[in-house]
């Protein structure tokens, strides 16, 4: 899933009462990106915030959506840490040819993250990724580069330019593993007008 709702905030509420009653979420998630007819406006960065408490309205509904970087940790401690992290660097992403679901003015594409891994170690990364479906949960491919221009469109060559995040190195004889990934609903935020 894409996008795996943990919460929904009643009209003006800033506390997120199902999985965190005593956040704000005006204030206490790491980066905002605000969004006005489509485009992405910022003050710390040329996207991001630290908070949005200026821009916060009664009439406003909050939601909080899991990430796969929930499942990364179980992942390391079972040695089997993703390459992003072992370069130091954010995961790759891809957006797709796949449509989302359309919601009122809301579409855009399925957007996609991909980590590398041996074959030997695709059945124990699925097994731990599919506790958290919360959290994307299972990866929704494995395989070959040439293998995700036929699902998703995403040509070969894209793999070491990802549409977000970083390229990371892709081993000899590796497979890649994709999953649904958080950034969809901020395509489907940016075609929104």
């Amino acid at each position: 899933r894409s996008c795996p709702l943990l919460d929904v905030l009643e009209a003006g509420t800033t506390a997120p009462l199902s999985v965190a009653p005593q956040a704000n979420i005006t204030t206490d998630i790491p980066r905002y990106r605000v969004y006005k007819d489509g485009v992405a406006e910022g003050l710390d960065g040329p996207d991001e915030r630290k908070d949005i408490r200026d821009v916060w309205r009664g009439d406003m509904v909050g939601f909080l959506l899991g990430c796969s970087f929930t499942w990364e940790a179980a992942l390391c401690q079972e040695g089997l840490t993703p390459r992003h992290i072992e370069e130091g660097c954010n995961v790759p992403m891809y957006r797709t040819r796949i449509p989302n679901a359309p919601s009122g003015v809301f579409r855009g594409h399925l957007v996609v993250s991909m980590r590398p891994y041996d074959p030997s170690k695709v059945d124990r990364v699925t097994q731990i990724t599919s506790l958290y479906p919360g959290a994307h949960g299972g990866p929704l491919h494995v395989g070959d580069a040439d293998s995700l221009f036929e699902r998703f469109g995403i040509e070969r060559e894209r793999v070491g330019r990802p549409d977000f995040g970083d390229p990371v190195t892709v081993r000899e004889g590796e497979v890649l593993m994709l999953w649904a990934c958080g950034v969809t609903p901020q395509t489907a935020i940016a075609e929104a007008r």
